[in-house]
């Protein structure tokens, strides 16, 4: 016993002395922020003073070709916390309705979070969630409005997948129930119906929940976060926090302290609110003394959504309104949240290394969200096996030398109703029109984009034919980083070589060197929803 006890002791301590030197490292992470509400990526287009993340490209590197997998919130965070592409991974349980979404992937699943306390660190989590939770029912039946026990702890949230500390919401923040978790048990009391602008979801909320204060409560629980482990992380004790923020996500509501910051208007406030959650936390590390030893990372989950500005009602095209004051979410992209564009995907991408990146550089190499996990397991020399991380790969050589060989060569990503495929600097869309349902704005819509491609092929398709033009679309982003141009029927070889690529990489179980591994699903169809009809049998 004594001998164990030694052995175990002298894991720990070598735990510890592995991690001494080591940087902090904060991820934060925006919701529905777009590649033009970053002042130094929209610059004339942009028309939002975005201070904290001018500070973060003057002090470190900005990313000008990073992407998120997914136009949309849950897979998109589910391959940034797994380091997988989310379509080879299966969930637990039968979801309710929004904030009751049930666990996106199973606890045991190796997480950024298991990365990094293997590797000697401390790990917290603050913000949004929107992974899925198994929350306790009074009936046995799926978890929804009425029959969730708020008394009761909850399974499969952040503690359970690695972190030692999580304050977070379960979804986003016009998605019920509105009530905080700590450590995966709520806080206070759900007594209350509450909605919200933009959707007027009404649903269970606690009694004091307010959503104009939901940044202000975040920061202060960084804060409180970064003072907590401030004096081990000065004597070498290091932590890593992922900040998920709810914004500019609607419901469009910045703090009151914030109203007027802009001469944007509620949009424009908000982003600025949302880049003060980025000042905050820049500023509690230097009271600290730990700036010079933190990575910080600022990015977004995905672009802006076509239903917000400065109507607080999601309204169909609101974006368009602040076009005509001068700012352009997207920048100078094409299409938005859901669609398969580059404005749905192409995200703002900041990072601050000080004493490893050079101040003010850029790289224009293609990076996906995803590949945090790799990167961070070279940075702090942490271990991935040969079945984890099977998506990520690590951009570490790129923040020594922005100009280096890319890192990436390709990458997969979808909208809602459509797949896309990076290879260099070709993009394959697999739908014709926007791949989004275009509900709010997103155009070609499905619906008319489909008959339109029959029309020109002049005869509906057979499965095999889906890969001819006008059904997909291919687009050189170096020359029309804009997708005005769809080159695919004068390139129909390279769409074919794309569309193999992307699926020996499903079928693999895996886009890195290495085994080949299991999905949990056993196919996957890249056509997806397409309208019925037109498919010949």
């Amino acid at each position: 016993m004594l001998l164990l006890t030694g052995l175990l002791l002298g894991i720990v301590d070598c735990q510890l002395a592995e991690a001494a030197g080591k940087p902090n490292i904060i991820y934060i992470m925006a919701d529905d922020l777009g590649y033009g509400d970053a002042a130094p990526l929209g610059k004339q287009r942009c028309k939002i003073p975005t201070p904290g993340m001018s500070q973060l490209a003057a002090e470190g590197m900005t990313f000008t070709d990073a992407h998120s997998i997914a136009s949309v919130c849950v897979p998109s965070r589910l391959a940034i916390m797994t380091g997988r592409y989310p379509w080879r991974i299966r969930g637990i349980g039968q979801s309710g309705p929004w904030g009751y979404l049930a666990p996106q992937f199973r606890p045991g699943s190796h997480t950024l979070a298991h990365l990094l306390k293997d590797a000697g660190y401390k790990t917290g989590y603050i913000g949004k969630w929107h992974l899925g939770l198994a929350m306790v029912t009074t009936n046995d039946q799926v978890q929804q409005i009425g029959n969730v026990d708020y008394a009761q702890p909850v399974d499969a949230g952040p503690n359970d997948h690695g972190f030692d500390y999580s304050f977070i919401l379960p979804g986003s923040l016009d998605m019920y129930p509105y009530v905080y978790l700590r450590n995966q048990e709520f806080v206070g009391s759900v007594n209350k119906q509450r909605g919200w602008s933009a959707f007027n979801r009404i649903g269970p909320a606690e009694e004091k929940f307010e959503d104009y204060e939901v940044l202000q409560t975040f920061r202060g629980e960084v804060s409180e976060y970064i003072a907590r482990h401030a004096e081990d992380a000065r004597s070498g004790k290091p932590f890593f926090l992922y900040f998920a923020l709810t914004s500019p996500h609607t419901p469009t509501s910045p703090h009151p302290d914030f109203h007027g910051k802009t001469d944007l208007g509620v949009y424009g406030d908000f982003v600025y609110e949302t880049d003060y959650c980025l000042v905050s936390t820049l500023e509690s590390l230097k009271k600290h003394g730990l700036d010079d030893n933190t990575i910080v990372i600022f990015t977004s989950d995905h672009g802006p959504a076509p239903y917000a500005g400065n109507i607080l009602k999601a309204t169909y095209d609101n974006v368009k309104g602040l076009h005509k004051l001068g700012h352009y979410p997207a920048g100078p992209l094409r299409g938005y949240k859901f669609s398969v564009y580059e404005g749905g995907t192409r995200v703002p991408f900041f990072i601050k290394w000080p004493s490893q990146i050079k101040p003010g550089t850029t790289c224009d190499r293609l990076i996906g969200l995803q590949d945090l996990l790799a990167t961070l397991a070279d940075i702090t020399k942490g271990k991935l096996k040969s079945d984890q991380g099977l998506d990520s790969i690590s951009y570490l050589p790129l923040l020594k030398n922005p100009n280096a060989k890319p890192t990436r060569q390709n990458l997969q990503m979808q909208g809602t109703h459509g797949w896309a495929f990076r290879q260099g600097d070709w993009k394959l869309c697999l739908c014709p029109g926007s791949g989004a349902p275009g509900v709010y704005g997103n155009v070609p819509k499905p619906a008319e984009a489909w008959p339109a491609a029959v029309k020109t092929f002049g005869q509906n398709p057979t499965r095999s034919q889906l890969l001819e033009a006008p059904f997909v679309q291919l687009f050189n982003l170096r020359e029309d980083l804009s997708e005005q141009n769809d080159v695919a029927h004068l390139h129909p070889q390279i769409v074919k070589e794309m569309f193999a690529l992307m699926e020996a990489q499903f079928a693999r179980g895996r886009s890195t060197p290495g085994p080949d591994q299991k999905n949990d699903r056993a196919s996957l169809n890249y056509w997806g929803r397409i309208p019925a009809g037109i498919l010949t049998q």
